[in-house]
């Protein structure tokens, strides 16, 4: 069976892990200590943000209330900022390799757990988010990785078969998953090692 389509996850893939101080911010403006913000934000951003069950104001408000923190509109748009911007900073190793992946031929596919107010972003000024073939987002879907429901979406998008789809992921619960239903998942490295993955199912790049 041949590749006919490689898909990316967006955090730690096409963008870089954002950096120790970037959380260290986010919980100076919370009035929180970084512990703390990390287990609210793992213990409900999938389901409350990534979903797209609440917006980034929404969803602070939410998750400092559990804390017992109450900020006002100033301070949650800050926040909400601040979260989008240690985001913002891509890994050009993996833009080229999307761009390799698309002269050859290939169809170029996104696949992200990721809030509505973040896609919007992404969708005006990153260049990948614009010249993918497919981009399937949780929050457009309701379905967040790794149930089953958003890899049905994304292979119907592609329009081919499950075993002709290449998915690079830096989540093994999602990489797993994705092997169950027939897609060649791998975990991301960085680029170098996605092309010798890529070459073990496929002679591309």
């Amino acid at each position: 069976m041949s590749i006919k389509a490689v898909v990316f996850d967006f955090g730690n893939v096409i963008c870089l892990q954002p950096p120790p101080e970037q959380r260290e911010k986010l919980a100076a403006l919370a009035g929180i200590p970084v512990h703390t913000l990390d287990a609210l934000d793992r213990q409900h951003r999938a389901d409350l943000f990534d979903r797209g069950t609440l917006d980034a104001k929404g969803y602070y408000k939410f998750i400092l209330a559990q804390a017992g923190v109450f900020l006002n509109d100033d301070t949650l748009q800050k926040l909400a900022q601040a979260d989008f911007d240690s985001w913002k900073n891509m890994n050009p190793g993996t833009e080229e390799l999307m761009r390799e992946i698309q002269r050859q031929g290939f169809k170029l596919g996104i696949l992200s757990n990721m809030p509505r107010d973040f896609l919007a972003w992404g969708r005006a000024h990153i260049e990948v988010f614009q010249n993918a073939d497919v981009g399937i987002f949780s929050c457009e879907f309701g379905i967040i990785k790794p149930e089953p429901g958003i890899y049905g979406a994304l292979i119907a998008a592609l329009g081919c078969k499950a075993e002709e789809v290449v998915f690079f992921d830096d989540v093994q619960d999602n990489i797993d998953k994705a092997v169950d239903l027939g897609i060649h998942g791998f975990i991301w490295k960085d680029p170098e090692t996605a092309r010798k993955d890529m070459r073990s199912v496929y002679a591309v790049v």
